[in-house]
């Protein structure tokens, strides 16, 4: 049966490969072991999950990034002298904010929101989150968030992979390389977007950048059917389906032989095992229809404007209850929070879009028990400023912006940090990026100055060899 496939021809070997051949010598021989290692490896079941650092409740990340950046000021962080002084220029006392443009010198702009103060903490969330203020209880709210980055393809890809410059693996896949996946049947880290539009920066903000390319993000489509192709054609059979993955596997790893080393080789060979393994078990995780009318109610199916964010919410809680890792939710995907005109509209639109979905999120996990091994992330590359862009916009301010944690042994009802009476700088605990990612990784029992990828002889980082934990985080 084997013959039948043998190839017709001959590869007439090209000038480096004839040196490489004929040079190696014993190299070969000693290369020839470690592929037939390599493959012995690749037929063998994955490794179990590696063990982490220290006891972290956290065993899955939800992810919810408001991608463009959404406005603190008017969502987590009430600042009423802005309204007392709206339409007059920022004091001289705080500094000047220092845009591509040069020196913003626009007159602060009033927020209409009003606040409520929630739950036994009684922290404050303004009407555009009210669902999501009935949490309060759950959220640890970071005030003092900082990034390096003032426009959207560097604020995303460094909240994203800790470097505003592409080629970093992203948070995900440092998660799934450390902790590897709980299901062998799924993918340990999935994206999902909310249109057809990607995030600036596109599959490398969720990519493995110099690791292997088997850590990266799997993105799942948006609408009824997330993951294509899945069930098996009429006609044909389980065994002919076997035969044919057979033989694309052996065409796969005669092409591999040629080309040690190549990763993307080895992800395309890794995808294909795992699409066959997905076909048993991915249809029952990702069928909506087994969840209750109730359910999907509360996530905000049965309503369109909040169908498509409740419905990846949804399938995210389904996917962690699976056993995937790290999920990543994008609401607004292609920097539509971006607000620097009519912020009124903007963010009316957005934040109705996810704040039913993310609050049904929250119960629903915590009413199943999981919500003390699941760390739901919100926030997005930066936030807004304080002043006006365009009279009634907002502009990017990356100095002092607003992430908030919930779950996954994170102690809810709590405040850190702070900006300044306007918003506009951190001036009290100041978080960066850096520090953040250590804060999730910590959630989860991973050291990040322990989490290492060794390239070219450099012990490489998630935190890009800086960061501290936040600990007032876990209580």
């Amino acid at each position: 049966m084997q013959d039948r496939y043998q190839p017709h021809h001959v590869q007439v070997p090209s000038r480096r490969e004839f040196l490489s051949r004929a040079g190696g010598g014993f190299g070969a021989i000693a290369l020839a072991g470690l592929m037939a290692e390599q493959q012995s490896r690749a037929n063998a079941s994955p490794p179990p999950a590696l063990r982490p650092h220290f006891f972290g409740k956290a065993r899955n990340v939800i992810f919810l990034f408001m991608d463009g950046g959404p406005s603190h000021l008017d969502t987590f962080d009430p600042k009423p002298l802005v309204n007392e002084m709206a339409g007059k220029p920022l004091p001289q006392s705080i500094k000047r904010v220092i845009t591509p443009m040069g020196v913003s010198e626009n007159p602060l702009l009033a927020s209409q929101r009003k606040w409520t103060q929630y739950g036994d903490s009684g922290l404050p969330v303004s009407d555009w989150y009210a669902n999501v203020g009935e949490c309060a209880d759950d959220l640890c709210v970071i005030r003092s968030c900082t990034s390096d980055a003032l426009n959207h393809v560097g604020g995303v890809c460094q909240m994203n992979t800790g470097s505003m410059l592409a080629g970093r693996p992203s948070l995900g896949a440092w998660v799934n390389y450390g902790l590897g996946s709980e299901n062998r049947n799924l993918p340990g880290f999935v994206v999902m977007m909310d249109s057809d539009r990607e995030p600036p920066g596109g599959n490398r903000i969720w990519g493995s950048g110099f690791m292997p390319a088997t850590h990266q993000g799997t993105k799942f489509l948006a609408g009824k059917r997330p993951i294509l192709y899945l069930d098996t054609p009429e006609g044909i059979s389980d065994q002919r389906q076997l035969g044919k993955l057979g033989f694309i596997d052996e065409l796969n790893r005669q092409h591999s032989a040629l080309r040690p080393g190549d990763s993307e080789l080895e992800a395309r060979i890794a995808s294909y095992e795992l699409a066959f393994r997905m076909q048993a078990q991915a249809p029952e995780a990702v069928d909506l229809s087994n969840e209750t009318q109730q359910t999907q109610e509360a996530y905000g199916m049965t309503e369109k404007r909040t169908q498509a964010f409740g419905r990846n919410c949804l399938l995210a809680r389904r996917l962690i209850e699976r056993g995937v890792r790290f999920v990543q939710l994008y609401s607004g995907s292609g920097s539509k929070w971006d607000a620097h005109s009519k912020i009124e509209e903007n963010h009316s639109l957005h934040c109705s879009e996810t704040d039913k979905p993310i609050a049904a999120l929250l119960r629903d996990l915590k009413q199943r028990g999981l919500l003390d091994e699941t760390l739901v992330i919100w926030g997005g590359e930066f936030g807004r400023t304080p002043m006006s862009e365009k009279g009634d916009g907002r502009d990017h301010n990356p100095y002092g912006f607003t992430t908030w944690l919930a779950g996954g042994g994170v102690k809810g009802g709590q405040v850190i940090g702070a900006t300044d009476e306007f918003g506009m700088h951190a001036v009290d605990q100041k978080v960066h990026v850096h520090s953040l990612h250590a804060t999730i990784l910590a959630a989860m029992g991973v050291d990040h100055t322990e989490l290492i990828y060794r390239l070219q002889g450099r012990a490489e980082r998630a935190t890009v060899n800086e960061g501290e934990i936040v600990s007032r985080a876990f209580g």
